[in-house]
């Protein structure tokens, strides 16, 4: 596995040289687990760079079952993490906060795939409206607020995949 950067193992960047496989042994998980978590049709194919949800090797910090088709909590550092992170996934969470009335902060020109300070407004209006307050609603999603918002998994066009 080499030099690969993770975050809190919760969060995997791919460099080169990396497989699926490879990916799945040093997380203890397999490759069709990380499929279903990253939406990627063709296990072959990943790209340098690309961010990957992966299961943690031993207790706490692996993504929680979810319902099929739904992004599980990919944790707070993929949020958090410099440079700001892009991805399908924010799309879908933006989207998902205008859906659920919380898309004010986005204006005219609607969520975008780059995690940004419209995004974290908008959920913390999200966050309020499920009754946190104070820190608990400081727009950076946490595992309870974002298994409620329910975000869609990206489709493999989304994700640039053909």
């Amino acid at each position: 596995m080499g030099t690969q950067q993770r975050t809190r193992d919760t969060i995997y960047t791919v460099v080169e040289g990396d497989t699926l496989s490879g990916i799945a042994t040093h997380f203890h998980t397999t490759v069709k687990q990380l499929q279903i978590w990253n939406n990627i049709p063709n296990p072959n194919i990943i790209k340098v760079g690309q961010r990957l949800i992966v299961a943690k090797a031993s207790g706490g910090g692996a993504p929680a079952p979810t319902a099929p088709g739904l992004v599980p909590f990919p944790g707070k550092d993929f949020f958090t993490s410099l440079p700001p992170t892009e991805s399908p996934i924010i799309l879908n969470m933006g989207l998902r906060l205008v859906d659920e009335d919380c898309g004010t902060p986005y204006g005219f020109s609607g969520p975008g795939p780059r995690w940004n300070e419209k995004h974290r407004q908008a959920y913390s209006l999200f966050q309020q409206t499920l009754g946190f307050t104070g820190a608990d609603a400081d727009g950076i999603p946490g595992r309870t607020s974002w298994d409620r918002l329910r975000v869609p998994s990206p489709s493999p066009e989304e994700w640039g995949s053909d």
